[in-house]
């Protein structure tokens, strides 16, 4: 009986192998990694996906406007008087995206396809086309997602009716959400092999450098697990020319992209309220200067509150797009009369300070340009000369037509009669949040100018500035003129 008891108890006593500290500082390390680029993964794939879905919604929507617009005659110059007619301008018309399919239905069946390849056919799928006809409402848009033989579909069906024709009809719109959906999953299986290796190379540099320098990697952990979004100013010591030095000078980078980004945002911030001010000012102008009685005041005046209203609602987004690139493309050029759009501008400028004297000097002739975009521009220098420049003097507001070689400009300036600008400044004011030293005041975060300029550089122009010290200072907004109309070569003067 003793010899059984002396076994067990060797085998109790024994030493137990357990994982190093090497190792266990290296599995540490694969795991926090592993769970970080997965979480960064899943949610930059759910973030993408939720946008493309949100974006095929969009366009499924904005067929309806376009349906109406058909239906009401715009596009062919004449009302559509059946059911039929509708659906096929609007076949003829409309061109679906390239994972989009329409079908048009005719008092319950399939009738009408566009003469275009379509990726799929929605009528081939018997029992999609059978809950297409037994979900449409007779009035209402009715928005959905199937998954059928054809793949996952998201669909909107358009009830189409037409006073005097006794026929129903239904426009279907459908987008194959693989498809759509295909470009995100493929960059995930990218974001996964890359994972992989990170993780890799990360455990390969954890397992040589943990051995000998279990302290620097202690400093890194800390000044990692001691860094906040609030808190971005601590840094890792760096000490020698090793891997574990290496890392940590890189991970001080980081710190300080990500401090410098946060910055950034804090200025962008306080820009989207300073950028707002300047449509809220010309509407209280305007209506502290209206006149109750006077219809045509109370029309002019609500005509142009209502105008910067619109542009206020999509000053936000213009920002956004300009914080993330110098040359945005959202112009949508327009025909403008030179001199009325002149006058307009002028007489939004001069309500943001009633007290001075406001002159315009305007050219005439036709041209194309994105007016809201440009009076967005036009106004943020009107507003910078109202701060900058010395109280109580006069301001022009001026637009002509200037020609140099064989390019013909339109110029649309800014002048005042302020303190100017001294000539090393010139290229620093329109740097992204750049303010000058002396500027008056705390508001701002110095983003106008180059907001400004990214709509000259979008019209394919570019903005000039001649100032002096003392001398006063002219903004110019420089755009190719497209011709609509021979512009007549005079300009008009009004105080």
């Amino acid at each position: 009986m003793g010899k059984p008891w002396r076994r067990w108890r060797l085998v109790r006593t024994g030493p137990r192998r357990s994982l190093s500290v090497r190792s266990r500082i290296l599995v540490a390390i694969l795991v926090v990694s592993a769970f970080g680029l997965a979480g960064s993964g899943v949610a930059s794939y759910l973030v993408q996906r939720k946008e493309i879905l949100a974006a095929v919604d969009a366009h499924l929507l904005h067929t309806v406007p376009n349906l109406k617009t058909i239906a009401a005659g715009k596009t062919t110059g004449a009302p559509l008087r059946s059911v039929d007619s509708v659906l096929r301008v609007a076949m003829q018309q409309v061109i679906p995206a390239p994972n989009e399919s329409v079908l048009g239905f005719i008092n319950g069946k399939p009738a009408l396809v566009p003469a275009v390849n379509l990726p799929f056919r929605i009528d081939k799928d018997r029992a999609l086309v059978s809950r297409i006809v037994s979900e449409a409402h007779p009035t209402l848009v009715v928005i959905g997602t199937a998954k059928s033989s054809l793949g996952t579909l998201r669909y909107l069906i358009i009830p189409v009716r037409v006073a005097g024709d006794r026929s129903t009809g239904l426009y279907v719109a459908a987008y194959d959400l693989d498809a759509e959906l295909s470009a995100v999953a493929d960059s995930f299986q990218t974001y996964i092999r890359v994972a992989l290796l990170a993780l890799a190379l990360v455990g390969l540099v954890a397992w040589f450098a943990a051995g000998r320098l279990l302290r620097p990697i202690r400093l890194l952990r800390d000044a990692a697990a001691g860094s906040s979004t609030a808190d971005l100013t601590q840094r890792i010591p760096v000490t020698g020319r090793d891997d574990v030095s290496e890392l940590a000078a890189a991970i001080n980078a980081m710190f300080d992209r990500l401090q410098d980004s946060s910055m950034s945002q804090r200025r962008l911030l306080n820009d989207v309220g300073h950028e707002l001010k300047t449509p809220i000012t010309i509407i209280r102008g305007h209506l502290e200067l209206l006149d109750a009685h006077n219809v045509n005041d109370v029309e002019e005046t609500r005509t142009l509150a209502i105008d910067e209203l619109d542009r206020m609602s999509t000053l936000v987004s213009d920002i956004s797009l300009l914080a993330a690139s110098r040359a945005p493309h959202f112009v949508e050029p327009a025909e403008v009369d030179i001199e009325s759009f002149t006058e307009t501008v002028g007489a939004k400028g001069s309500a943001l300070d009633p007290t001075r004297s406001w002159r315009i000097e305007s050219a005439v002739g036709m041209a194309l340009v994105d007016a809201r975009h440009i009076t967005q521009a036009w106004l943020q220098l009107a507003d910078n000369a109202v701060k900058y420049s010395t109280p109580g003097t006069p301001i022009v507001i001026t637009s002509d037509v200037s020609q140099i070689e064989a390019d013909t400009w339109l110029n649309l300036s800014v002048r005042d009669s302020g303190p100017g600008i001294a000539p090393e400044a010139h290229e620093r004011i329109f740097e992204r949040f750049s303010r000058l030293e002396h500027s008056r005041g705390t508001e701002g975060s110095g983003l106008g100018l180059s907001i400004v300029t990214a709509i000259a550089e979008a019209h394919g122009g570019t903005v000039l500035l001649s100032s002096a010290p003392g001398a006063g200072s002219t903004f110019t907004i420089r755009i190719p003129l497209v011709v609509v109309a021979q512009p007549l070569q005079e300009s008009r003067s009004r105080t």
